[in-house]
């Protein structure tokens, strides 16, 4: 779910909860748009992270500490003098919005208690932390607003501090079963998108799930449902809402597999597909999710340039093995030309000077056919021409064949890359793609002499249910590493049937595998795919003394002649990676 009213209100439960009572001890601004408070607490001490980024405003509790600038900056210093030792008194969220406001107290310059209020705002490119006194006057806030900038609110120093209503939404802690159906079916839009723009706090997320626990279509236009639906509607997102009036959340993070597609502090159904994991608290929700999202994201732009080279290569040798395969598809004719010679010497010695066909028995068919002829040469000659052809023809068959089969092969190594760089989950992932990249002629060499990187990744390593290690490689120069040097001949290999995949190793220590590690393995295999997701996957298996490396052949491939198979999904939620 978004960062929205809920996970606010989630967020503030947890921090009034913590941080009622405690004192802050310092204030550091390491980004122009963040603030990192540290809060003495009688429980232990908190570092809170308070970011009005405009790509990713943030409010969590966290562990980790960021330095700040040399020089603090000005809204930092201001900070200080007021609040440095002030005494956090609540944290509060106005209404359902997407507000958090810290109520501060702390002695003045003449020794007298007063009250400041720090307050955070996390509205996307909106978003902005503002410093205001006891009387509601912003005293000085990290993104200054002026006139020119908004029309609906200034945020300067010396303004009067409101939340501006320009969307006229309802608060959804307070609104009756008449408002909502009116508001809500008084508009024209889809039912899920009438929820979040009438009603404060709510993402398109949480209109979507209300929508899915009602089982009603959220495409639907709002206004064309029944006024019992609507009341039906009003029920469930009460119910929705529960959480968030007895403080009961839940926060979880869903995963497609290892990728985190989803946080919330209240169960969604729409991902009851997708693997969770539950945490106590929602700083903890948000600093893993984003974290990870970061780490995925970071990946996907350090290896745009690597998919860049190996998606231009493939479509280049895709493009090859097309030609190819249409010149060989040209050269099935050549039998036919052999065999018109061949009837041509048989029986052409009866055939008039100047004819342009004879019909001859094709002695291995045994039916009769037309053989055409170039009347303006003699008609021995004609066999010749036709032994030519076949002839030139048999060659061209003979070399497409085997470009063919060097550019299927090429095909299949760049495929098997892709797959590489889509388990890529860390940096150093990397390195060993680009350098079989180099080695492929697909990137320049490194100059003589030059420096080459220090490989750091190592293959996946996971442990069976039955305590069997297991191994998975993460590209080709590993999968050939793990087969050839790692794994001894009783081991058992495994890998996804005709489709690009890591080489996953099993180490038997010498002892029968029981068949549920023979299926963890499988599932490994299939999940380090090209076929990750599928519902059935084939796994060829078969002890590693068997699987054999051809001289010259690309890294990764090998060949194997007696195998067993399985069909098997590619779930791999419940093996345990070490």
């Amino acid at each position: 779910m978004a960062f929205d009213g809920i996970t606010i209100a989630c967020m503030a439960h947890e921090l009034h909860e913590k941080l009622t009572g405690a004192r802050i001890s310092k204030i550091a601004q390491p980004e122009p748009d963040e603030l990192l408070l540290t809060i003495k607490s009688r429980e232990g001490n908190y570092r809170l992270l308070l970011s009005a980024s405009a790509s990713l405003p943030l409010v969590y509790l966290t562990e980790k500490n960021k330095p700040g600038p040399l020089t603090a900056p000005n809204f930092c210093m201001l900070l200080r003098k007021h609040i440095s030792g002030g005494r956090i008194l609540s944290v509060t969220q106005p209404s359902l919005e997407r507000i958090l406001r810290f109520e501060i107290e702390h002695l003045d310059e003449m020794g007298d208690t007063c009250k400041k209020y720090l307050i955070v705002e996390i509205m996307g490119k909106h978003s902005n932390i503002i410093f205001c006194n006891e009387q509601n006057q912003i005293i000085d806030s990290v993104k200054h607003v002026s006139a020119q900038m908004s029309s609906v609110r200034e945020v300067l120093p010396g303004r009067e501090y409101f939340i501006p209503d320009t969307q006229e939404k309802a608060n959804p802690l307070e609104i009756t079963e008449s408002l909502f159906v009116e508001l809500v079916g008084g508009k024209a839009a889809k039912l899920s998108k009438a929820l979040y723009t009438s009603l404060t706090g709510l993402s398109p997320v949480a209109a979507e799930e209300i929508c899915a626990r009602t089982s009603l279509d959220s495409d639907r236009p709002a206004g064309s449902f029944q006024p019992e639906e609507l009341t039906h509607l009003y029920r469930t997102f009460v119910r929705f809402l529960e959480p968030v009036q007895s403080g009961a959340y839940t926060p979880v993070i869903y995963y497609d597999e290892k990728t985190p597609v989803e946080f919330s502090c209240i169960p969604l159904t729409l991902y009851e597909h997708c693997r969770k994991e539950t945490f106590p608290s929602v700083s903890e929700v948000l600093e893993r999710y984003y974290a990870e999202k970061n780490t995925l994201t970071r990946i996907r732009q350090k290896s745009t340039d690597l998919r860049r080279i190996v998606q231009t290569a493939l479509e280049r040798n895709v493009k090859k093995y097309d030609l190819q395969a249409k010149q060989l598809k040209d050269t099935e004719k050549r039998e036919k030309y052999r065999v018109w010679g061949e009837l041509i010497n048989t029986y052409g010695y009866g055939v008039e000077p100047g004819s342009k066909s004879f019909e001859a028995l094709n002695y291995y068919t045994g039916a009769t056919i037309q053989i055409p002829l170039d009347p303006q040469i003699p008609v021995q000659e004609n066999a010749k021409k036709y032994f030519d052809k076949y002839g030139k023809l048999k060659r061209t068959c003979e070399a497409v064949t085997k470009l063919l089969e060097e550019t299927g092969a090429e095909i299949e190594h760049l495929r098997s890359i892709q797959t590489a760089l889509d388990i890529a989950l860390q940096e150093e992932d990397l390195v060993q793609i680009k350098e079989e990249l180099m080695e492929a002629g697909y990137i320049r060499k490194r100059t003589p002499g030059s420096k080459r990187p220090k490989i750091t990744s190592r293959p996946f390593h996971y442990l069976s249910s039955d305590g069997y290690h297991m191994y998975v490689g993460k590209n080709n120069l590993q999968n050939d590493e793990l087969t050839f040097q790692t794994a001894k001949g009783s081991d058992w290999w495994f890998h996804a049937k005709g489709a690009p995949g890591s080489h996953v190793i099993v180490q038997t220590n010498g002892d029968e595998l029981p068949d549920r590690t023979f299926e963890e393995a499988a599932k490994l295999a299939a999940y380090y795919s090209s076929n990750r997701g599928a519902d059935k996957v084939e796994i060829d298996y078969v002890e590693r003394k068997h699987v054999k490396k051809p001289n010259g052949s690309k890294p990764g491939f090998v060949v194997y002649y007696t195998n067993y198979s399985m069909m098997i999904n590619s779930d791999i939620s419940g093996i345990q990676l070490l």
